[in-house]
């Protein structure tokens, strides 16, 4: 196959730590070719400088056999270089059409031939299956349209290498399969894809050939032909990742939750509770299975005190709650892990040591006449103890937290939330996003807080996640509990056809 691309001896520096170490990679003209590696591995800053949001501080980059120097993401646009990134660069407040010709190379002048425009989307959009609606805010389209709107913008603007960054991370399994439909499209004319994941079954699944990265340098490139699971997981942990089985547990002595016939907003399917009635035990986990959007998200905000329900009681540790405020749950020993972890989990903007104190610094541990003055060394050195038993990696904890890795992100949450030692743990989606070794922390940090006798509602669209943690199993269908089955030996076929609502 023809080469497009090929990048040499790629070296990243920021200070004096290497993001990215000598690396080399080469891109053929209609592949899939994969980045795999942990979280903080140096994917996403490979493919920054690739499109020229970053300098390498040493390397070459060849495009179609001639040196290019890539300067900026215009001039990436401009040599056939797109990427869509995890969180999308699209402007919210605009239509599809609109973010799609925004800094249109088409568009000279005040004049913008707006029907010739939008007869070229559409006709694109209609030859790679990107189904979108053109005259809709981006705030009324679902992620999986907004991912299509970018993958066409790009496409718009010519790119024939297009950069894919943890795709799939926030889409429902039949948006997956329609972006993997999409995928080979693209490839099928030629175009060339750079897939960066964590999913070893879609790893496997999509790809032709596989580079390996592991704290930021090049470990090898295999065919997927030549590759498993098990070989791909040890090379880029530089370990052998060892089968994990939890043991379950049943019968807690004593309920720490308790619904009974809960409402909230209840003739909408999709995002409200209808005679939800569980239980959640001290020391087990409770996994609540379901395709996301099926009242997950309001089952969590009800139970970390964001919203109110209509009708039904709600228990905390055998005391009815009378007010719900988000205050009064965390002074009832309720940790929440959020399932959108940069807007309602982390201040972007504060550092790494702030975002773990963000609970703490009323306490005498850490200030004196309840927060006025802060126990700044005190505060420190609790934050760096943090960063080590949570194995933060971050050049420093006055580092800004939204330039972390996902992983990374995650595990200050954790820390923030855990060292609270809560009763009540609510996890939504906690490894979402995540690679193996990071999903591992994740979920044996979970067991040690049921161990400490921790009540944990796990909430994750992973079905591999919920058999795996589980000790009980929910599952909900349009807002509805539909059965509970148990954590050990769980009947697997039963519990699919309950989540499609049979």
């Amino acid at each position: 196959m023809e080469e497009i691309l090929r990048m040499e001896h790629i070296t990243k520096r920021f200070g004096d730590m290497y993001a990215n170490r000598d690396i080399n990679l080469d891109i053929r003209k209609g592949e899939v070719h994969t980045l795999l590696g942990e979280n903080g591995a140096g994917k996403s800053t490979l493919m920054n400088v690739l499109i020229g949001l970053y300098q390498p501080t040493e390397g070459k980059i060849f495009l179609n056999g001639q040196e290019v120097r890539i300067d900026s993401p215009a001039k990436a646009v401009q040599l056939g270089i797109g990427m869509v990134h995890q969180h999308f660069m699209l402007v919210e407040a605009m239509t599809v059409f609109e973010n799609i010709i925004l800094g249109d190379r088409q568009a000279k002048g005040v004049f913008i031939q707006k029907e010739q425009r939008r007869r070229e989307i559409l006709a694109l959009a209609e030859k790679y299956g990107l189904d979108v609606q053109l005259d809709k805010l981006i705030t009324d389209i679902s992620v999986g349209e907004q991912q299509r709107v970018e993958i066409l913008k790009a496409l718009y603007r010519g790119a024939e290498l297009l950069i894919l960054d943890e795709p799939t991370a926030a889409l429902t399994d039949l948006e997956v399969e329609g972006l993997f439909a999409i995928i080979g499209k693209l490839t099928g004319e030629g175009k060339s894809v750079v897939f960066i994941s964590h999913k070893m079954r879609e790893v496997l699944r999509i790809s032709d050939r596989i580079t390996i990265l592991r704290a930021g340098e090049t470990v090898c490139t295999v065919d997927r032909a030549n590759a498993s699971a098990g070989e791909l997981a040890s090379l880029m942990m530089g370990r052998e990742l060892a089968p994990s089985h939890y043991e379950k547990k049943e019968n807690p002595e004593r309920q720490v939750v308790v619904l009974e016939h809960v409402d909230y907003n209840k003739t909408a399917k999709h995002s409200g509770l209808s005679d939800v009635s569980l239980t959640i035990g001290a020391g087990e986990i409770l996994g609540i299975a379901g395709v996301d959007g099926n009242g997950q998200s309001q089952l969590a905000q009800l139970i970390t005190g964001v919203i109110t329900p209509d009708a039904g009681r709600v228990d905390l540790k055998n005391s009815k709650v009378a007010k719900f405020m988000p205050q009064a749950f965390i002074e009832e020993g309720v940790s929440h892990i959020p399932e959108d972890r940069n807007k309602m989990g982390l201040v972007g903007d504060m550092s790494v040591k702030e975002n773990i104190l963000l609970k703490s610094t009323g306490l005498p541990r850490f200030s004196r006449f309840g927060g006025m003055f802060l126990k700044k060394k005190a505060m420190k050195d609790y934050a760096l103890e943090m960063q080590e038993k949570y194995d933060i990696r971050c050049a420093s904890i006055e580092q800004e937290a939204r330039s972390l890795s996902g992983g990374n992100q995650q595990k200050i949450i954790l820390a923030r939330e855990l060292e609270a030692r809560p009763d009540i743990l609510i996890a939504v989606h906690p490894t979402r996003g995540l690679d193996i070794g990071a999903t591992r922390f994740i979920h044996d940090t979970m067991i040690e807080a049921r161990e400490s006798g921790c009540g944990v509602l796990l909430i994750s669209a992973d079905f591999d996640e919920i058999l795996e943690m589980s000790d009980r199993i929910i599952v909900m269908f349009e807002g509805q509990v539909m059965g509970e089955y148990s954590g050990k030996n769980p009947p697997v076929e039963e519990i699919s056809l309950a989540m499609a609502g049979k």
